[in-house]
């Protein structure tokens, strides 16, 4: 268990699926790489959880291929895929203990009992659980059962690891420890790796690459930084970070650059444009709140400080811009800063992108999403 196996490569090719006239995943196309961390990223009914059983095999695509490696398992039953999974509420068993938890898997597929114990006591070490393998599961904590439903999805040496929301039953700062606890086993193990979840923040903190999901679809596949700093349209904008997303009217485009009309800043403004964006198509300007300047007298355009929010090194503003709009600005501290102020408004050169607007589909049922 110590030594590096990064698992195998997951490859879905055109896989969707329905439930009767409903489309809970549109044709999609996905490949993971091995020793891979890919988070599935989105609200409640994006698809993201339908994804993640189809990977697991609990249901079967209505069309498509899924390949683990090189092998086809679109239609193997879940206990054929060498799949490790973690849920939410852990699914321990209560009447046994950790070890035998653990245990279980191996058990059934019938390994000699010194191999079971010699690989129990691996991974508890890895998850510092030593020393618990003969306690109940109920004299656990959150965070310590957590643990070992990981430790027995690992002890299989699974070709990919699937994890549905497991931090979501965690308050924020457990969840927090259990974020750098699991980058820590990921760096060590390098297992493929398949993460389900709706915050953010766990996706930023764990990921390699994140797929953004809504509407049945993934929105956009990349870095953090990729999806930070270059979004595709203004779902992904507005669902990864902080944003203003303002309504512009696109004049022209031009190598990867937009002309655009913002009718909240009463004039029209040269901007980088992501794909998709054109003349006549309805789109957003994104500024992210550290890219918001407060400028000189006279530069920029003109706003008022209506609320500021001090959040020790630095200060969280609303202002009021005299189109009736208001923008988020994260500033250093200035404690002269204050409500009722009146400030020009500018923002940093090349930090400022015209987008698609590509309104959500409507939310699906959680049926469709479990």
């Amino acid at each position: 268990m110590t030594a590096i196996q990064s698992g195998q490569s997951l490859r879905l090719t055109g896989v969707s699926k329905n439930y009767g006239s409903f489309r809970a995943l549109e044709p999609t196309d996905l490949l993971v790489n091995p020793g891979e961390f890919l988070t599935l990223l989105g609200p409640s009914g994006s698809g993201k959880t339908t994804l993640l059983n189809l990977t697991a095999g609990y249901v079967e695509p209505t069309v498509g291929e899924i390949r683990i490696g090189e092998r086809d398992v679109t239609r193997l039953p879940a206990r054929h895929r060498n799949i490790g999974m973690v849920f939410q509420n852990y699914a321990l068993f209560p009447h046994m203990s950790v070890g035998e938890n653990v245990a279980y898997g191996l058990s059934v597929r019938r390994l000699p009992k010194p191999e079971i114990a010699r690989r129990v006591g691996e991974i508890l070490s890895l998850m510092r659980l030593d020393g618990f393998a003969d306690r109940a599961v109920q004299q656990m904590s959150g965070g310590q059962q957590q643990r070992v439903a990981l430790a027995r999805a690992l002890v299989i040496e699974p070709d990919v690891l699937l994890m549905d929301e497991p931090l979501g039953a965690l308050d924020k700062q457990l969840r927090r420890s259990v974020q750098l606890e699991l980058r820590r086993l990921h760096q060590k193990l390098g297992r493929t790796t398949i993460y389900v979840t709706h915050d953010q923040e766990e996706a930023l903190v764990l990921s390699d690459r994140v797929a953004v999901m809504d509407g049945g679809r993934i929105q956009q596949l990349g870095t953090v930084d990729d999806l930070y700093d270059r979004p595709v349209n203004a779902f992904v904008a507005g669902f990864i970070g902080e944003s203003n997303l303002l309504p512009v009217r696109v004049l022209s485009t031009s190598g990867g650059q937009a002309s655009v009309d913002v009718e909240a800043f009463r004039r029209t403004i040269a901007v980088d444009a992501a794909p998709g964006t054109a003349a006549g198509k309805p789109a957003r300007l994104l500024i992210r709140p550290e890219h918001v300047e407060l400028g000189r007298d006279g530069e920029g355009v003109a706003a008022e400080i209506v609320e500021v929010i001090y959040l020790g090194e630095l200060t969280q503003l609303t202002l009021r811009l005299e189109s009736g709009e208001t923008l988020a600005a994260r500033q250093i501290t200035d404690r002269t800063l204050r409500a009722g102020a009146r400030v020009h408004v500018t923002w940093k050169p090349g930090h400022v992108r015209a987008v698609p607007h590509s309104p959500s589909k409507p939310t699906k049922t959680e049926k469709a999403d479990a």
